[in-house]
């Protein structure tokens, strides 16, 4: 393959995801304001987000098919599109329901086609050193996330949300622009054919990646939401509340490197399960958390956790799935994610609603991290590998 092309894909591939991420998961900086306009409580301002997470995981099915078939400079270009509509209107509407539409469809199709194609687009440039390249193509994730929450905060209180969701549509968009210009499309795959949907849903490899995926985004989007007014409420300032996302995503980007190169030692499954038990348990220290400093061990632990899943996801599909068809068989599991993303932050929403406080919300989303750990488990297993061709 053209070690060049591959890494000119992949540096489009970690800015596609920067844009589209950091504009998704800087909505923890937008949630006080919009509820404070709106007059709308915990629960049906977060709905903003579980609708938008919930249209990135389930799309990604077919962005990724999309991406098969025709290639990731149209799949760009439609996000380009959908990242400044979705953002545009959203700067314009009086009610919340309409953002329900405008920021989730918008912003949810933006990221589909941002992350899941280009994925897939990486994993197959790439044999012996897959791991480590789909590592810093999901880095971009984490600088996302760093920088996306913190700007956010600073230009809400210079410009209002509604400017700043027009400068995200048209920065945004123009980088999205970029991305699709300099990308190239991979070689056409080779080695055995993905196994057909009704078997490959049956096997126990898909149902354990499944669930996993399903309970671990129960617990991941309940920080991105709810980690700034949790320190707020702890007497945090704004914009520092805010980078508690950054601090996630810088964390992230270490755990996203770390983790793919101790996956080339320790082995990708054994390695992906420990990410599992680690976001997990990170929980843990939120529930106890007291002060902004501890809330910084939390993020910064959190991270290390998700920035090792979303890395080693791709890999581990591949190793049990094989290479033909990956886009479709990423975004199919990723529609587990989407379940998880529209329900978890909902959720944990009514439960600050009817407590007054996180401390329930916490203990939720922790459950659920826990046990998408146990989920992984089968995964241990050498029975369970499906359809992998030599990597």
């Amino acid at each position: 393959m053209d070690a060049r092309s591959g890494w000119i894909t992949v540096g489009a591939a970690f800015t596609s995801m920067a844009v589209v991420f950091g504009v998704a998961y800087s909505f923890g900086a937008f949630f006080a304001p919009m509820a404070a306009e709106f007059g709308t409580g915990s629960g049906a301002t977060s709905v903003v987000f579980g609708v938008t997470a919930f249209c990135w995981f389930v799309l990604g099915s077919v962005s990724g098919r999309a991406v098969d078939r025709f290639g990731p400079r149209p799949v760009l270009l439609v996000a380009a599109a959908a990242l400044a509509a979705g953002l545009l209107v959203t700067a314009a509407v009086q009610q919340l329901w309409i953002g329900y539409l405008s920021y989730g469809l918008g912003v949810g199709v933006a990221v589909a086609c941002g992350y899941v194609p280009m994925v897939a687009v990486v994993g197959a440039w790439f044999d012996a050193r897959r791991a480590i390249a789909l590592a810093v193509a999901v880095s971009g994730i984490g600088v996302g996330t760093l920088v996306g929450a913190p700007l956010a905060a600073s230009l809400i209180g210079t410009v209002g949300w509604r400017q700043t969701h027009v400068i995200f549509a048209v920065v945004g968009a123009a980088l999205l622009v970029v991305c699709a210009l300099v990308v190239r499309r991979p070689p056409a795959p080779t080695g055995a054919l993905s196994l057909p949907v009704g078997q490959l849903v049956r096997s126990l490899a898909f149902r354990s990646m499944y669930g996993a995926t399903l309970l671990s985004s129960l617990a991941l989007f309940v920080p991105f939401v709810f980690l700034p007014a949790s320190a707020v409420a702890l007497g945090t300032p704004p914009v520092a509340a805010a980078a508690l996302v950054g601090v996630i995503g810088v964390a992230s980007v270490v755990g996203r490197l770390a983790m793919g190169a101790v996956a080339e030692r320790l082995g990708r499954i054994r390695t992906f399960q420990a990410c599992f038990a680690v976001l997990g348990a990170s929980f843990g220290i939120w529930f106890a958390a007291g002060s902004y400093p501890v809330l910084v061990v939390f993020a910064v632990v959190l991270g290390i956790g998700y920035g090792g899943w979303i890395a080693l996801q791709p890999a581990v599909i591949a190793e049990l799935f094989g290479l033909r068809g990956l886009g479709g068989v990423v975004g199919l599991v990723y529609t587990s994610g989407g379940i998880g993303a529209l329900l978890g932050a909902p959720l944990a929403g009514v439960l600050v609603d009817a407590t007054g406080g996180y401390a329930l919300a916490i203990g939720f989303a922790g459950i659920c991290g826990l046990a998408s750990f146990v989920a992984l488990l089968p995964l241990g297993r050498g029975d369970v590998v499906v359809a992998a061709p030599a990597l």
